[in-house]
């Protein structure tokens, strides 16, 4: 068997396995059909439907909204040496600022998590249209225009008062990133807090953006940017994300019968909410989808790192990574090693597949010799080949083999590597002084 065969067969095989795995292991789309099911079919749910409100409340923003949106400004300033965060007189937050440079946008501007179009974080709506309406034209005041979460956490309390409700958001900022919210009304009205568009900084190939939603079942659900087919309802929720490659804004905390709401835009985009109680109380984070900083957090706001299919594989080989960055310090060094490591684990394989395929190289000649023997009997060839593989030990497949198992893990290496948001801006050697980004030498 020639080289061009051998490779031949390993891209078929490579082709079967990824075709088989995606039968056997089709989390995403086939949650997403299974809540879709539901949100249709509300008398086969055991989850409480808000269908009710699917005539009047939208993720669609009004042309009030979107005047009062755009002549919003700055209600309270949050600082913090790593980032700036806003508040508008909406209520939402506008606006968070990456101080850090080695976050900086393709233009070397410093990154801005939350968009200037679409919905923002923490965003109520109202069911009834009357109190909605009212709702975007009347501003929130704010008990302190400027904090500083340096150290030790701050509190601050917007309250908005309409003529016959008062809505109260105590939210509390902490330096890592998350916040604590709780939104009350005085009186029991219907409403939803919206999570806000994803953060727009990185595109990169073979990288997903759009919304996750978490559940206690340990399912992770994904609607991908473009994708999204329509209204479907969730419960028993852990934390929903609307994330980029290496940014997310994410909303947790919630109790496990609050309804969570996945929608669609104008461009088929995901828009993610919530119905919330009359005292509703939650957390979210807004920043990079840094491992280190999620874990202290939340252990449960890891999950919002996905790696694809392999994530079953890449969360431990990252686990592995940054265990030996803690030992050398270098994220450079750290995946030298790692793949080292690996390397060392396979090499079982990889010397299997070297020693049959030098088998097969070995006895190419007597194979011709006997094709050319035996010319125009396929049988007697195939007989005689077949003889000459078993006294001499080789096997066609044994190349090919060794090498399709060794597939899923340099797959999930890939993916490690490409989501890691702690390469952005590491060093590792001479020239080399971002990690994340392709060498322009």
């Amino acid at each position: 068997m020639t080289p061009n065969q051998r490779l031949m067969i390993a891209i078929v095989l490579s082709v079967l396995f990824f075709v088989a795995y995606t039968a056997i292991f089709p989390p995403e789309q086939q949650s997403a059909k299974v809540e879709q099911t539901k949100t249709q079919n509300p008398q086969t749910s055991s989850q409480p439907q808000v269908s009710k409100a699917e005539n009047v409340v939208n993720h669609e923003i009004s042309t009030n909204e979107k005047m009062a949106a755009n002549n919003s400004s700055a209600l309270v300033t949050v600082k913090n040496s790593n980032f700036i965060l806003k508040l508008d007189t909406l209520g939402r937050i506008s606006s968070k600022e990456l101080l850090q440079e080695k976050y900086n946008d393709k233009n070397n501007k410093h990154a801005e998590l939350i968009p200037s179009d679409g919905m923002k974080p923490l965003f109520v709506r109202f069911l009834d249209p009357n109190l909605n309406e009212e709702a975007t034209k009347v501003a929130y005041t704010a008990n302190l225009s400027e904090l500083s979460v340096e150290g030790n956490s701050q509190k601050v309390t917007l309250t908005q008062k309409l003529s016959n409700l008062t809505v109260t958001k105590e939210i509390t900022f902490y330096a890592d990133g998350h916040y604590d919210a709780k939104v009350s009304l005085s009186d029991d009205k219907k409403y939803f807090v919206y999570l806000g568009q994803r953060p727009r900084i990185t595109e990169q190939m073979m990288t997903v953006s759009g919304a996750m939603i978490y559940t206690d079942d340990k399912i992770v659900t994904i609607i991908e940017d473009k994708k999204a087919e329509g209204r479907k309802t969730f419960s028993g929720v852990e934390l929903i994300s609307a994330f980029d490659q290496y940014s997310a804004s994410i909303m947790y905390g919630f109790s496990k019968d609050t309804n969570i709401i996945v929608e669609r835009d104008k461009e088929d985009n995901p828009v993610i909410y919530f119905e919330a109680l009359q005292n509703m109380p939650f957390s979210g984070y807004i920043g990079q989808k840094e491992y280190k900083t999620l874990n202290s957090i939340n252990p449960v706001l890891t999950n919002a790192i996905e790696y694809g299919w392999f994530t079953f594989a890449s969360k431990p080989l990252f686990q592995l990574l940054s265990w030996l960055y803690d030992m050398f310090g270098n994220w450079g060094w750290s995946i030298i090693a790692l793949t080292a490591i690996i390397r060392i684990i396979l090499y079982p394989l990889t010397y299997k597949g070297m020693v049959s395929m030098q088998k097969m190289k070995d006895i190419a000649p007597q194979v011709k010799a006997v094709q050319a023997k035996y010319k125009g009997d396929p049988q007697r060839v195939n007989s005689a080949v077949m003889d000459l593989y078993k006294k001499h030990g080789a096997n066609p497949l044994g190349g090919c083999l060794p090498m399709l198992l060794q597939i899923p893990v340099f797959f999930a290496i890939y993916r490690v590597l490409l989501n890691a948001v702690e390469l952005q801006g590491a060093s590792w050697m001479l020239w080399i002084d971002d990690l994340s980004r392709m060498d322009s030498t």
